[in-house]
C-alpha cells in the first residue's frame, strides 16, 4: 500500500526546533515533506505573497523527510507544496510545533494556524500544534503522546468537513490530559509600547497580553490551559453567520434609511 502523505508547515522558519521535533514525532506515519519558511513569519495569519517573487529551495533531507523552504508565508508554503512539490495531494496537512500560544483569539494571527486553514480549505484534514513556549531551546516532550494519538486518529478518521483543528499544549508542567473545549473569548491589551530613536522621534513596538474574558469557564481552552491540560479547539476555516444572524441583518438593512 502506498504510503500515506503528510505535508508539514509553520511559521517560526524551515530551522525551528519545532518544526524538526514534530518530524521526529510522527516520522513513522507516512511519507513526511516539509515545506516551510526560510525565516520565521509569526502573525501572518492567512496572508499570501503578490508583489513579490516566490522562491522554493530544497534542503537536505530529514529523518527520512523532504525538506523544502519558501520565501514566503505559511500560506504560501502550503499553496506552493500544493502545485509545485509534493507528488499527489497529501492525506494530512500539520503545521508546527509553533513556538508560543495560538489559544483564545490569538488563532486569528497565527500563521500556523493560517497554514492550516489552507489546508482545510483545500479539503484536506489539517492540524496545528502549539507549545505555550517562545523559546527556542524549549521542551516539548510533554506533547509527544498527544501529537501521535491526534494524528494518528485524523489519519485514519479523519476530520468533518470545513473543520481542521487547534491544538495547544501548556509548558513546563507535566500535562494532565486533553480537553476537547473551544476558544475562550480573549483581547489583546497594551499591544504596543513606545520607544524613542537616537534623533528623538517616536517608535513603537508589539507586545501586550492577553485578557481572558472568560476567566472560571470549563468550556474553553485558556481554562484548561490554565490548569495543565492541553487543549484541542475544533475551528472551521469558511464560518458563516447562522440563518437568524443574516436575516437579522437583512432585515436591519432593510429598514434603514
Amino acid at each position: 500500500m502506498e504510503k500515506k502523505l503528510i505535508l508539514i508547515s509553520n511559521d517560526d522558519s524551515v530551522n525551528a526546533p519545532g518544526l524538526h521535533f514534530l518530524v521526529d514525532t510522527i516520522k513513522d506515519m507516512g511519507e513526511i515533506w516539509v515545506v516551510a519558511p526560510d525565516e520565521p513569519k509569526s502573525g501572518q495569519s492567512s496572508s499570501l505573497t503578490f508583489n513579490a517573487a516566490l522562491r522554493i529551495t530544497e534542503h537536505e533531507g530529514y529523518e527520512n523527510a523532504r525538506l523544502f523552504s519558501v520565501s514566503g508565508t505559511p500560506v504560501d508554503c502550503v499553496k506552493l507544496a500544493m502545485h509545485n512539490i509534493v507528488p499527489r495531494k497529501p492525506d494530512l496537512v500539520l503545521a508546527g510545533i509553533n513556538h508560543g500560544s495560538n489559544s483564545g483569539n490569538s488563532v486569528i494571527y497565527s500563521g500556523t494556524m493560517g497554514a492550516v486553514f489552507e489546508g482545510c480549505m483545500d479539503g484536506i484534514p489539517s492540524v496545528g500544534y502549539s507549545l505555550l513556549h517562545h523559546s527556542m531551546q524549549a521542551d516539548f516532550s510533554e506533547c509527544v503522546p498527544y501529537i501521535r494519538k491526534i494524528t494518528a486518529t485524523v489519519l485514519e478518521q479523519g476530520l468533518p468537513e470545513g473543520v481542521c483543528l487547534n491544538v495547544n499544549f501548556p509548558a513546563k508542567v507535566k500535562i494532565q490530559g486533553l480537553k476537547t473545549v473551544r476558544a475562550a473569548r480573549s483581547h489583546w491589551t497594551e499591544e504596543y509600547k513606545q520607544y524613542t530613536d537616537p534623533h528623538g522621534k517616536p517608535f513603537y513596538w508589539l507586545t501586550g497580553r492577553q485578557v481572558n474574558e472568560e476567566e472560571g469557564n470549563e468550556e474553553t481552552d485558556l481554562y484548561w490551559l490554565d490548569r495543565n491540560y492541553a487543549t484541542c479547539v475544533p475551528c472551521q476555516a469558511l464560518q458563516n453567520a447562522s440563518a437568524s444572524d443574516i436575516a437579522a441583518v437583512a432585515r436591519m438593512l432593510e429598514s434603514g434609511k
